[in-house]
């Protein structure tokens, strides 16, 4: 099937330029696909997993897909979507965030024998030269249509108004299409809704110095139903790092989605076939969303965690909430565990000595212990609040003191408001 036709079916564009075109272009050639992602964090994010699906439908799809990590644009900032200038990151900390981004992209994309690519665009813009740069590439570019752009105009009619440096920032971007169209032929750069400018004007320089056609393809910016942006939540981001965002956690970000969101989200976010998400939401009923819930939850784990951990996720789940049926004939190619299985629980859990539990330990130090608050302060307002919970019995006061009494088997189970869990295991001494 024409990869931009998948694109569409699974609601990935918004918009996109020169539509016979670029349909052409997939039907008749191997294409170099580019997305570009901002150093800013060490870790890719739930709001980065659109461009990263795109990417993966463009190399299961036969073509070949780029991965641009901004080490030379990340040190001027993208202004658009921002109201305010964004903070300047020293050269070391956006290369230790590229070498972090570069290992999660690998886990999402086949970078073997040049099938895919990720390059840092560092590498031409780092070498630039001020002078040869305004004469040769700034000359193309119309100040009256950039200030044009949604992403100039938003922050030229702030507060604080648009910075020279920001100025800059969409000829870098066209920039480097056209050295990615240079080096490798690259003919379709995608990006947010935010980037349709920029992106264009990628494409009108490629045109006016190479006197070639390049193509644009832009996403649509996800909201939940509830018009929440995709990805947060009152805890911040969740993140694609399991040391930032456990697969648990992950796994119950997305079966904790809204009952309207399932479907879109089963296309956007997982490789499950259109046929068969199709089919279920044709005949689903009432009873089944929970367990299309499961199967979102665990395709979408399993994409960036791998099946090992989505599966002990999904049986954590299970035994934490009791077990679900999920019928064959629900979305067949999904590898979930049916019904039936037990396994090793693996909600995270923190192992004490036995000798601390018969000392006894406050009930806000333990939150603690186990990160289920970032401090000890925060521990105490959560649970005087009534949000901590032990063993599924509200907390009264922070004081109180968690024994071995409080221990089933040699476990006991801790729970942050509604859905955070831990599991507390004591082990004799050594």
């Amino acid at each position: 099937m024409n990869t931009i036709k998948v694109l569409e079916e699974r609601g990935f564009i918004d918009k996109k330029t020169h539509e016979n075109e670029l349909y052409s272009l997939f039907d008749q050639e191997k294409v170099t696909a580019y997305v570009g992602f901002d150093p800013t964090a060490s870790s890719l994010h739930v709001g980065h997993l659109i461009p990263v699906m795109a990417l993966i439908h463009i190399q299961n799809t036969g073509h070949r897909p780029i991965a641009v990590v901004g080490g030379g644009t990340g040190l001027v900032g993208d202004p658009s979507g921002k109201t305010e200038m964004r903070k300047f990151l020293t050269e070391e900390v956006i290369e230790e965030n590229l070498l972090s981004i570069k290992k999660q992209l690998a886990r999402f994309l086949d970078f073997s024998d040049g099938n895919a690519l990720c390059v840092n665009n560092h590498e031409w813009l780092g070498k630039l030269e001020y002078i040869p740069f305004l004469r040769d590439i700034g000359r193309h570019f119309s100040v009256n249509r950039m200030i044009k752009a949604e992403s100039y105009k938003s922050r030229i009619d702030s507060e604080e108004g648009l910075n020279f440096i920001e100025f800059n920032y969409m000829i870098l971007q066209a920039y480097d299409f056209k050295e990615l169209f240079d080096r490798y032929g690259c003919r379709l750069q995608m990006g947010g809704s935010d980037q349709w400018g920029n992106i264009v004007a990628g494409i009108d320089l490629v045109r006016r110095m190479n006197n070639e056609s390049v193509f644009g393809i832009t996403f649509p910016l996800i909201t939940t139903s509830s018009g929440a942006k995709m990805g947060k939540t009152e805890k911040g981001a969740v993140w694609l790092d399991q040391l930032k965002t456990t697969p648990y956690d992950y796994y119950q970000f997305w079966v904790n989605t809204d009952d309207r969101d399932v479907f879109r989200f089963l296309a956007l976010f997982t490789l499950l076939p259109m046929s068969e998400i199709n089919d279920s939401n044709n005949k689903i009923t009432d009873s089944d969303i929970n367990a299309v819930k499961s199967i979102l939850a665990y395709e979408a784990t399993k994409i960036v965690h791998g099946k090992e951990q989505a599966g002990k996720a999904h049986l954590s789940a299970m035994n934490l909430f009791g077990k679900r049926s999920i019928p064959q004939s629900l979305m067949p190619s999904s590898e979930i565990v049916r019904e039936g299985a037990d396994s090793e629980n693996s909600v995270p859990e923190t192992i004490l000595e036995k000798n601390k539990v018969k000392e006894g330990i406050p009930s806000f130090k333990l939150f603690a212990i186990c990160n289920l608050t970032a401090s000890s302060t925060e521990a105490r307002k959560l649970i005087d609040q009534g949000g901590g919970y032990l063993n599924g019995n509200r907390i009264e006061n922070s004081l109180y003191t968690v024994t071995e009494s409080d221990f089933k088997d040699g476990n006991l189970m801790l729970r942050a408001g509604k859905k955070k869990y831990h599991r507390v295991t004591i082990r004799n001494d050594r």
